[in-house]
């Protein structure tokens, strides 16, 4: 059992919680906060004298439209089944759980005013893996991701779809077959639930997540590039990246030195002076890209310890406020940025692959024994050049986008929603490229006599283990599906 406290979270350590398969729990000092909130919210309706947005009032253009005490239970179950507009794709089941974990730590700061069955509602659904369904579009990234947000809430009410033992049931009939129960909704939690930026923060915490690892595999498969094209160590000298002191690449060019170090290839005489800029420039061009990655983490990072839904219940000070901390702004940014970046290295990629199949330095065309009677990989890297030029249209920004909604109450919205689900998408496209790079740069060093480094040795003969080099031309899509399962 995994317990939630008042720590501040980060990335790796909800990738830790979610990834684990343990069931989850609320620490005491997390349900007195919860409880604590839920005091002041009732005490607070019972003193006022005038409408509190959401609370006993309609929502977005309908703020001015009060609310009789008797039905506002009743006001938040309606606005979750109403705001239940989810069109296109499943959000994967993986990227649901985020949610559900990041929802939780929100509402446990006490500023949300929820009570405590509902917290614990979500956790039940959680631990029972009663993972609601959630479609990937429908949300504008600034009132909350209203729309995904509410499928995520509906099974609560004993409504929608959720995966249970791997089908697609009724949360009806899945609440049931565990024994939980539907609960009732009550003043402000309909919305707390639906306000807030857990879709959103959930795509970029589950893609960042990933993408530590998958960076691992990104600098091996660059230096054995580098080492299969008889590429030069000097550009990587710590000196040369010292007078340009920017972190990732200072970072970048150190890594690549530690990889190489004791290769056989690279410290042998080179009869070219120079590398393309895919090999000489990796530091500058990986390193840039790392130090805008680091920056999008510190943003998520202050997000997913954020309250973010409205409005925000502040008892320390007696006041309920109505403000915008639910706008997606933050994270639409950094989304594109993140786009930005995993494409840029998807892109320099594909150029070492295209290098490495260009018949040069003593390698054969296309890297196969007998190019012409055998084609080799020559429409890999074809396939490889698709996927970026994908990636490209895909980097166009979200977030520079905006439309009118609800009658003009909610007039600029971020978008972050569609960078956030464009941004996985890109990040799946630079893990193929990195993987027909590898597939590449294997090929490549079979080719040679002698050895690279012996970390790079023990990469690559672990990779052989899943794909066996080329001698004649077969089918290479089966090769290419066996070396992204191997870096994922």
């Amino acid at each position: 059992m995994i317990e939630l406290d008042h720590r501040t979270y980060g990335i790796d350590e909800i990738a830790r919680i979610v990834s684990s398969g343990e069931e989850v729990q609320l620490s005491d000092a997390l349900i007195d906060q919860i409880k604590s909130g839920r005091r002041f919210l009732e005490d607070f309706i019972e003193r006022a004298d005038q409408p509190i947005y959401g609370i006993n009032t309609g929502f977005g253009s309908l703020c001015d439209t009060e609310i009789s005490k008797a039905d506002l239970g009743r006001l938040q179950e309606n606005l979750v089944r109403s705001h239940a507009c989810g069109l296109g794709d499943l959000v994967p089941k993986q990227v649901v759980k985020y949610m559900i974990i990041l929802k939780v730590l929100g509402l446990s700061k006490g500023k949300s005013g929820v009570r405590l069955q509902t917290v614990q509602g979500l956790l039940d659904l959680y631990n029972h893996d009663i993972i609601p369904v959630i479609y990937e579009q429908g949300s504008l990234g600034a009132s909350g991701d209203l729309a995904p947000l509410a499928h995520l809430a509906l099974p609560l009410l004993g409504e929608g779809e959720v995966y249970f033992n791997d089908e697609v049931i009724s949360a009806h009939e899945a609440l049931q077959a565990t024994g939980l129960t539907k609960i009732e909704l009550g003043a402000k939690e309909g919305l707390a639930l639906l306000n807030g930026t857990q879709f959103m923060s959930a795509y970029a915490t589950y893609i960042l997540a990933q993408l530590q690892d998958h960076m691992h595999h990104v600098d091996k498969i660059a230096a054995l590039s580098l080492d299969a094209f008889d590429g030069r160590l000097s550009p990587f000298d710590d000196a040369v990246h010292q007078a340009r002191p920017h972190s990732g690449q200072i970072e970048s060019a150190r890594i690549m030195r530690d990889l190489l170090q004791g290769s056989e290839w690279i410290d042998q005489p080179k009869k070219h002076v120079q590398d393309p800029y895919s090999f000489r420039c990796i530091p500058q061009v990986h390193g840039a890209s790392r130090d805008a990655i680091s920056y999008v983490r510190s943003v998520v990072e202050t997000e997913i310890n954020a309250v973010t839904d409205n409005p925000t219940v502040i008892p320390e000070e007696d006041k309920i406020i109505s403000a915008g901390n639910f706008h997606g702004q933050p994270l639409a940014l950094v989304l594109d940025f993140l786009c930005i970046a995993m494409a840029e290295l998807a892109s320099i990629s594909e150029r070492r692959t295209y290098k490495l199949i260009s018949g040069q330095r003593g390698l054969p065309a296309y890297l196969v024994a007998n190019p012409g009677l055998n084609s080799g990989l020559m429409i890999a890297q074809y396939a490889a050049a698709a996927v970026v030029s994908q990636n490209k249209q895909l980097c166009t920004p979200a977030s520079v986008d905006t439309i009118d909604s609800s009658n003009g109450q909610e007039d600029h919205v971020s978008m972050g929603a569609n960078g956030a689900t464009k941004a996985l998408r890109v990040f799946e496209n630079w893990r193929k490229v990195s993987a027909i790079e590898l597939l590449t740069a294997a090929q490549a060093t079979d080719f040679r006599s002698g050895k690279s480094s012996p970390i790079l040795e023990r990469y690559r003969v672990s990779y052989r283990e899943h794909v066996p080099f080329i001698e004649d031309d077969v089918v290479i899509a089966p090769l290419i599906e066996k070396t992204i399962d191997f870096l994922s």
